[in-house]
């Protein structure tokens, strides 16, 4: 999402043609489209787009679901293809429906909720308000990191356990970097590192998978390994893995700090080498689960983990043109018909065949908001390192 990574993104093109084998400029005219549906279909901002209900209906959240900011942030995704004004103003309305979430204590999702949002909107129109309502929204963040765990809470509670912390909070501390940077609040600079340090030492197998999620004491033990959205507590979430991969490149771009990309790379060598990924690198929702093949994909995960794939391609020597190759095939299966909706339909999400929470009975083989956002960020991402060098 910073403007200094796609700078670097657009001057490095590890072997790919001038003439992408995705037509980038086509998927955002569709996306436009669909999502012009979606404006219409949701006239009510206190609502933000999230998935289908089993009825077929659509399913809306509030501001407060950790969800809430992924549609402003893809509007904005659209507006900087296509750069139509329509596209700004909606943008922007959809940004401001979450504003009031810069106050927000109560969740660790705000890196999601406010600078997917925020931090497009400001990187492409310094609006000095997004700006604002993302230091504060920071400093709410901030609150829910104990430096004698030295990790961000991620729930309040799970079970009879305290202070959990979950593989998708890496997630969040692309959001701090930026505050850090923006603010000279050195603390949430180290705050990041204290984050991704014990998440580092604790949160992975020896294989390169991740837990779900991490139970800690006060002192910052770990006191569970345990799952709440994967197949069981030995599996490996397949979002999860993606959260970690997306998560541990950003850390190497704030820091340069070796260990990062070490990280990333074992995760995503586990994920591109697993014997269960299909053919066209799209995962099953858990890499483990015990049906393969006949299991639900997760189109979200797969849109994750494309974004991921193609910044690190830009940090790595000779894995730079397997990562890129195999961000590629997804976004071609995600832009195929098995993947992509037809227009109006889909309750006028782009993707479909995502899993939130299989174990939960929540949002199975249906679309996800989030999957959208990380897939035009995918494609963005590959325009950019499709381009010749110039």
């Amino acid at each position: 999402m910073k403007k200094t990574l796609l700078l670097l993104l657009s001057c490095c093109v590890f072997g790919a043609s001038a003439q992408s084998k995705i037509d980038v400029k086509k998927e955002f005219a569709f996306a436009a489209k669909q999502y012009e549906g979606m404006l219409k279909a949701h006239p009510d901002y206190s609502k933000t787009p999230q998935s289908t209900n089993k009825d077929g209906s659509p399913r809306d959240m509030p501001t407060e679901w950790w969800c809430s900011g992924f549609f402003g942030g893809s509007l904005w995704y659209i507006f900087e293809e296509t750069k139509n004004p329509f596209w700004k103003e909606a943008a922007h309305n959809w940004s401001m429906a979450v504003k009031k979430e810069q106050f927000n204590t109560g969740t660790h999702d705000l890196g999601f909720m406010l600078y997917c949002p925020f931090g497009n909107g400001y990187r492409l129109t310094k609006n000095a308000e997004y700006k604002d309502i993302m230091l504060v929204g920071a400093k709410s963040l901030a609150t829910r990191f104990d430096p004698n765990v030295g990790l961000i809470k991620s729930w309040n509670k799970l079970k009879q356990y305290n202070y959990p912390v979950i593989i998708d909070n890496m997630m969040n501390l692309e959001f701090l970097f930026w505050a850090a940077k923006t603010s000279g609040n050195k603390e949430l600079y180290n705050l990041c590192l204290s984050h991704a340090d014990s998440t580092l030492k604790n949160h992975f197998r020896p294989d390169g998978s991740s837990f779900h999620v991490i139970c800690y004491d006060e002192k910052g033990q770990p006191l569970a390994k345990v799952t709440h959205q994967g197949y069981s507590d030995a599996s490996a979430w397949a979002r999860g893995q993606a959260w970690a991969m997306y998560g541990y490149t950003v850390m190497y771009r704030e820091t340069k700090q070796k260990k990062y990309l070490d990280m990333a790379e074992k995760i995503a060598n586990f994920y591109l080498n697993n014997p269960n990924l299909p053919a066209d690198k799209i995962p099953y929702w858990d890499f483990n689960a015990p049906n393969i093949p006949n299991e639900e994909r997760d189109a979200s995960a797969g849109a994750v983990t494309a974004s991921a794939l193609l910044e690190l391609s830009t940090y790595t020597g000779k894995k730079g043109k397997e990562y890129f190759k195999a961000a590629e095939m997804m976004l071609t299966s995600l832009s195929s018909p098995d993947y992509k909706a037809n227009l109006g339909e889909n309750n006028h999400f782009i993707l479909k065949h995502s899993v939130g929470a299989k174990p939960l009975k929540s949002e199975i083989d249906v679309p996800l908001v989030y999957a959208d956002y990380y897939y035009l960020e995918a494609l963005l991402r590959y325009q950019l390192l499709s381009k010749k060098k110039k």
